[in-house]
């Protein structure tokens, strides 16, 4: 398997490129998802390791079971996908509920163990329980965003949680970096305005 490459130096023009793997998928091609899977992996576990490390210590996933869990949520949207970065975008968004679904466990777990969250020093984390409230509300907000700017939603996904930077969005999404850019910095107004301590989260404002 080739060396893993930034998104937007692949392009989808190969005889037999995911964008055709997908419309032959959707034409009944048996071994189609599985020569996709192969041909993306890569990207998704580039994906994967951005977006465990943006969630830090929150999620117990491996970059590899978190691609296994995403791909196993995406199941039925990845029939809609038209080409290889609108797939890309749609598993992003599948690891981002994937992580939430652990982090929540986790912290549900740890509670009702009596577990209480310390630094490796034995200090207590002070904000940690609100720092994961606010993923979970930013989640939701994510959610009720998308029913207005789907794509506003996807900038996010692939920035924040994907550890994309502008020129490989503009080129999954077929957007300048300016465009990017711009639309990053409306999404972050929204955000910070319902999180009240957007800061907390590292959410930067280029």
């Amino acid at each position: 398997m080739p060396a893993a490459q930034a998104l937007w130096s692949l392009p989808d023009t190969t005889v037999e490129s995911v964008t055709v793997l997908l419309h032959q998928a959707r034409g009944g091609r048996s071994d189609a998802w599985d020569l996709i899977y192969s041909r993306i992996y890569q990207d998704l576990h580039r994906l994967a390791r951005a977006q465990l490390r943006q969630r830090r210590r929150h999620a117990p996933l491996s970059p590899t079971s978190l691609i296994s869990e995403a791909w196993l949520k995406m199941a039925g949207a990845a029939e809609s996908a038209e080409s290889r970065f609108h797939l890309i975008a749609l598993v992003a968004r599948a690891m981002r509920y994937a992580i939430l679904d652990e982090t929540k466990k986790a912290v549900a777990d740890k509670r009702g163990s009596g577990i209480e969250f310390v630094d490796l020093d034995g200090q207590h984390r002070i904000g940690e329980s609100a720092r994961i409230e606010q993923l979970v509300l930013m989640d939701q907000l994510l959610d009720h965003l998308g029913k207005i700017d789907e794509r506003l939603v996807s900038i996010v996904e692939l920035r924040y949680f994907g550890g994309l930077n502008d020129k490989e969005i503009g080129a999954l999404l077929g957007l300048g970096e300016d465009r990017v850019r711009r639309e990053w910095r409306t999404a972050r107004s929204y955000l910070i305005a319902r999180l009240g301590q957007g800061d907390s989260l590292d959410l930067p404002a280029h």
